[in-house]
């Protein structure tokens, strides 16, 4: 009797704890996935299918809108990628944000000197360190932060500024099953070997590096708050489909067969590429494996239910479907006209899909939005404010979202005003910008100055009828008014984000109203970091003085980025040089929208002989360093060796006792000598000469490691160095940890991190050089280096640290670079760590 009493009491009691966990109210901060694919097309995505019937499977997506709003008019913030990803994780519109379209950091330039017309705007590699992203907004509010796949926000995909710099905690790069086959498409499919980097799964589907990342990111970041940017490869070029089944699936369905000349080429148009519709079924797959993970895994901070529960799920492209490249068709984004690369529907409008909790299920919306309102929605959703004094062109669509998905009167922005305008500025590339406001798109044509409108839809007391989509009706000649009243408004609202248009050539051969007004450059005279250019006024006043600059001019990778004049007078401008600032141009731009830039640009000449822009730039010369007290090396040597309970030394070298050094010498080039020293007698010499057996020799070099106590701290290098008075060396200074370099550093005439300039650097005057970062919880990714002289003179930089996987050093290498017979003298190395 006891034990049956007993037992009833211990099934009551976990009957009511599963009451009581069933009960348990939804945790605050929501879960946030957001999924971008690359180049997926409106007509790509099965839901989506209009006017004939797509060959592309896409169940799982499918499944994703009967869960949630699935919008009919969603557009991406730009017809290309880079800008759009930008503006989805700035919140800023891309010509805001300076970054209208893919690989820029160029100076302004005609192609040809006399033969073109028009100069296309400087715009931006990049998306500012200091830019506030949603990343860091939501790591403000408690959320561990994941990055998969393509980045794509910087000069090229894994350039400096990379995810860890824009607020992410983790990140994968790798390109996955969009590595290229080789050596073409038809060969070396992937098999269910355990060694095959893409062996197939049960169902038959390749492994994929971004996708494995993005679910290890969930399953091990599920016990709390997570934000997820998985920015899938797929489906951009190349156009490889690396599992056989699925590809002669769709060779089957479409029909075709494929033979060798389909290796490297599809030719037939529509959505008849076999590769390309594989491609997309395999996307979609790999959404649905998240999407089912999801929804069959329990959530641990909300007991009794699912992970799907308390996740919100962003779907969507950054831009239109890419129709086509090279010699290849890819897909059709038929009815809508164009794709990728312009401001035409089939270029701008994509797949969206928004699911999560308080969600409206199984809605089908017609309401206008864009990637700008991802920002403003998902800090609404999560319960959180905007960040104080942070601007953001989109809008939140929560009120649109949970209360009624088809009242477009739901989206306001931040003043409160029903949104009916949405703009596009694509200066670069297809040469326009674009403006929809209610159911007719403007598109201004900057090559020829020309307009075009397009109805794309009638709307009548809410009920929205297809008009003409396709864009195949211009109205501009038959609506003179409406084309002007939208023109005026484009250009007003590119103006006040500061977007620039296409300038004239004043040198161009042809007839240009005002060109012989544009000013006339006198001279351009640098007084340390100022530059004062004068110019002559010949009749139009100046609208714009821009020194275009870069800090690492000389590098492969030379990047040039844009400031105004501090002063501007009718005959003068003047400039405030950057920091690090290797070489810049000026530009000046008249109010009849003629540049002059200077030095002048002969662009066929440069491409001929593949010469950098630096190369026909004005040079800045190094940073010269500032006053300061003198320096007592020896005190300085003693401080630095002192350990405590918040300092701890790692290595130490006086180079005092030839016959135990502490670092490892390669021989040659290198000894200790008795001549000169900064502190005590000795010091370490490093000759470069003739007959080395390697570049990188002379060589001396150490391993440390720093003890597992300290998880987070500073890490500081320093020594006492000094360049030969008659045969000055270059130095390279190696940090490393278990994988790459921290950094290039390079000290000769000057100090470079990374090409980036810090000092100037004086043969034959002994220097005390100190670099620090902070690691573990505490690194910002910042290398700081202070150079200072026995004198006094001393400069300070902060260089970021851009190898993205660089955490802990292990090894300190310091090797001669110089020509032959150069020289260079080291003393008085420590290597320790800090609170």
């Amino acid at each position: 009797m006891n034990q049956r009493i007993l037992l009833l009491s211990c099934l009551f009691s976990l009957l009511s704890a599963g009451v009581g966990l069933a009960d348990a109210p939804r945790p605050e901060r929501a879960n946030v996935i957001l999924l971008l694919a690359d180049d997926l097309g409106w007509q790509d995505v099965k839901c989506y299918d209009i006017d004939e019937p797509t060959p592309m499977e896409t169940p799982h997506l499918d499944r994703l809108a009967t869960k949630g709003v699935q919008f009919w008019q969603a557009y991406s913030p730009a017809p290309v990628c880079a800008p759009s990803r930008a503006a989805i994780l700035s919140g800023l519109h891309p010509a805001r944000g300076e970054m209208t379209s893919v690989a820029g950091g160029s100076p302004p330039h005609p192609h040809h000197p006399s033969r073109a017309e028009t100069i296309a705007p400087w715009y931006s590699a990049r998306m500012p360190v200091a830019t506030f992203t949603l990343a860091e907004a939501l790591k403000a509010e408690g959320y561990v932060t994941g990055h998969s796949g393509k980045w794509h926000i910087s000069q090229h995909h894994y350039a400096y500024p990379n995810p860890f710099h824009h607020g992410f905690d983790q990140s994968t790069h790798h390109r996955g099953v969009q590595t290229p086959m080789k050596p073409d498409r038809l060969t070396g499919f992937a098999t269910t070997a355990k060694d095959d980097p893409y062996r197939l799964d049960k169902n038959g589907f390749p492994f994929d590096v971004p996708q494995d990342a993005a679910m290890t990111f969930i399953q091990e970041n599920q016990d709390q708050p997570f934000f997820l940017y998985y920015a899938s490869w797929l489906v951009h070029a190349p156009i490889v489909m690396r599992s056989e089944a699925l590809l002669q699936k769709y060779e089957k369905k479409l029909g075709v067969t494929l033979t060798e000349e389909h290796k490297k080429n599809w030719k037939t148009p529509g959505q008849t590429n076999p590769f390309y519709c594989a491609m997309v079924e395999q996307l979609d797959y790999y959404f649905g494996q998240i999407f089912s993970y999801l929804e069959t895994t329990a959530d641990p901070r909300w007991p009794g239910h699912m992970l799907s529960e308390n996740t919100y799920i962003i779907f969507t492209s950054d831009n239109g479907g890419m129709e086509g490249g090279g010699h290849e068709i890819y897909t059709d984004n038929y009815p809508l006209d164009r794709g990728k690369i312009s401001t035409k529907e089939g270029g701008v409008r994509v797949p969206l899909i928004i699911t999560g909790p308080g969600i409206r299920a199984g809605v089908q919306s017609d309401v206008v939005v864009n990637g700008l309102d991802f920002y403003p929605t998902i800090l609404s959703l999560i319960g959180a404010s905007e960040p104080e004094g942070k601007h953001l062109d989109g809008c939140d669509l929560t009120p649109l979202l949970k209360e009624n998905p088809k009242d477009a009167k739901l989206v306001r922005d931040a003043a409160g005003k029903v949104r009916d305008t949405l703009v596009w500025h694509f200066p670069q590339m297809e040469n326009t910008a674009s403006i929809r406001v209610g159911d007719y798109k403007l598109i201004r044509r900057f090559h020829d100055d020309s307009r075009q409108l397009y109805r794309l839809y009638n709307t009548d007391a809410g009920s929205v009828q297809r008009g003409d989509i396709e864009e195949k009706h211009d109205l501009a000649a038959a609506m003179p008014e409406m084309t002007k009243q939208l023109d005026a408004k484009l250009s007003a609202m590119v103006s006040e984000m500061g977007g620039r248009t296409p300038y004239y050539n004043p040198k161009y051969f042809g007839e240009l109203p005002h060109k012989e007004k544009a000013p006339t450059v006198i001279s351009c005279e640098q007084r340390d970091r100022r530059v004062h250019v004068r110019f002559k006024d010949n009749g139009a006043k100046i609208a714009f003085a821009d020194l275009l600059y870069s800090q690492n001019g000389g590098n492969r990778m030379e990047e040039w980025q844009r400031v105004s004049a501090i002063s501007l007078t009718a005959d003068e401008a003047v400039f405030e040089l950057p920091v690090q600032t290797s070489h810049y141009f000026v530009n000046l731009i008249d109010e009849n929208h003629f540049l002059v830039d200077y030095p002048e640009i002969d662009e066929p000449k440069r491409r001929k002989e593949s010469t950098p822009f630096s190369a026909y730039a004005l040079a800045a010369g190094y940073p010269q360093p500032g006053p300061g007290a003198p320096l007592d090396l020896n005190k300085v040597f003693g401080q630095l060796n002192q350990a405590d309970a918040s300092a701890q030394v790692l290595l130490s070298e006086s180079f005092e006792d030839p016959t135990a050094l502490v670092l490892k010498s390669s021989g040659a080039g290198v000894s200790v000598v008795d001549t000169i020293a900064a502190t005590g007698r000795r010091c370490l010499h490093l000759l470069d000469e003739a007959g080395l057996e390697r570049e990188w020799m002379p060589l001396v070099d150490q391993g440390f490691e720093i003890p597992a106590a300290w998880e987070a701290g500073t890490f500081r290098l320093a020594f006492d160095l000094m360049l030969d008075q008659e045969a000055p060396g270059v130095l390279s200074v190696m940090l490393r940890d278990q994988r790459e370099n921290a950094a290039e550093i390079l000290v000769g005439k000057g100090l470079t991190v990374d090409g980036l300039a810090a000092t100037a650097i004086e043969a034959g005057v002994w220097y005390h050089v100190d670099f620090s970062y902070r690691f573990g919880a505490a690194a910002d990714w910042i290398l700081t280096v202070t150079v200072t002289a026995a004198d006094g003179r001393t400069a300070s930089s902060e260089f970021p640290l851009v190898n993205r996987g660089f955490r802990r050093a292990t090894m300190l290498g310091l090797a001669g670079l110089g020509a032959v017979g150069s020289r260079v003298y080291i003393d008085s190395l420590v290597v320790r760590v800090e609170e």
